[in-house]
C-alpha cells in the first residue's frame, strides 16, 4: 500500500492499495493498520465505520464537526465520486486550502481527512458508496454544514446539483461558518 500526502491539507493522505487482479476479478486490502500508523494516525482510534449510498449527481456536503473534530478515513467502495476537502482549521500551514479528489472503487483509494477539515463529495455514476470510518461516535448538535455553492469555496461541482438535502440547501455561507467558530 502506497501513502500519498496531500500537500494542500497538512496531514491528509491517499491509501493507494495494491490490488492483485486476474480473470476473476481484483483482491485489495483496503485498509492496513501498520501502513496507518506509519504516517502518525492510530489506527484504534477509529470508533465507527459508516457507508452512504448515492445516486448520480447526490451532493453531499460541505461537512464537518465543531468542538474536537472528526478525522475520517473515507474511501468509494462502489462507482465514482468527486470529493472535496477545505482546511478549516485556523493554525494549520494549509488554513483555508482545498483540494479534489476522483474517488472510486475501480482504485479503492481512501482519504484520510484530519479534524477540522469540510468534506464533501457528488456521486458521478449511477451509484456510488462511500465508506466512512470515524474517530469519534455521531453527536448531531455538533454538525455544521457550509454551502456547497458558496463562491468563496468556489469547488468545480462536476455535474449539476441533481439531489442536495434540505440540510444542505440551507447551509450558511464559509464566512458564516468561521465567524461562529472563532
Amino acid at each position: 500500500m502506497k501513502v500519498i500526502p496531500v500537500p494542500a491539507i497538512a496531514g491528509a493522505y491517499l491509501f493507494e492499495p495494491t490490488p492483485h487482479a486476474d480473470e476473476r476479478g481484483f483482491f485489495s486490502r483496503t485498509f492496513d493498520a501498520d501502513v496507518v500508523r506509519s504516517v502518525g494516525i492510530d489506527p484504534n482510534g477509529f470508533l465507527q465505520d459508516s457507508v452512504s449510498r448515492s445516486r448520480k449527481g447526490v451532493l453531499r456536503g460541505m461537512h464537518l464537526r465543531s468542538g474536537l473534530g472528526e478525522a475520517k478515513l473515507v474511501r468509494c467502495s462502489w462507482g465514482a465520486v468527486f470529493d472535496v476537502v477545505v482546511d478549516l482549521r485556523p493554525d494549520s500551514p494549509t488554513y483555508l486550502g482545498k483540494e479534489t479528489f476522483d474517488l472510486s472503487g475501480e482504485t479503492q483509494v481512501s482519504l484520510y481527512i484530519p479534524a477540522g477539515c469540510a468534506h464533501g463529495f457528488q456521486a458521478l455514476t449511477e451509484y456510488a458508496d462511500v465508506s466512512y470510518r470515524i474517530d469519534r461516535t455521531h453527536d448531531a448538535s455538533e454538525d455544521v454544514a457550509i454551502a456547497y455553492d458558496d463562491p468563496e469555496l468556489a469547488i468545480p461541482w462536476p455535474l449539476p446539483a441533481a439531489f442536495v438535502s434540505e440540510r444542505d440547501r440551507q447551509a450558511l455561507p464559509l464566512s458564516a461558518v468561521l465567524q461562529n467558530t472563532r
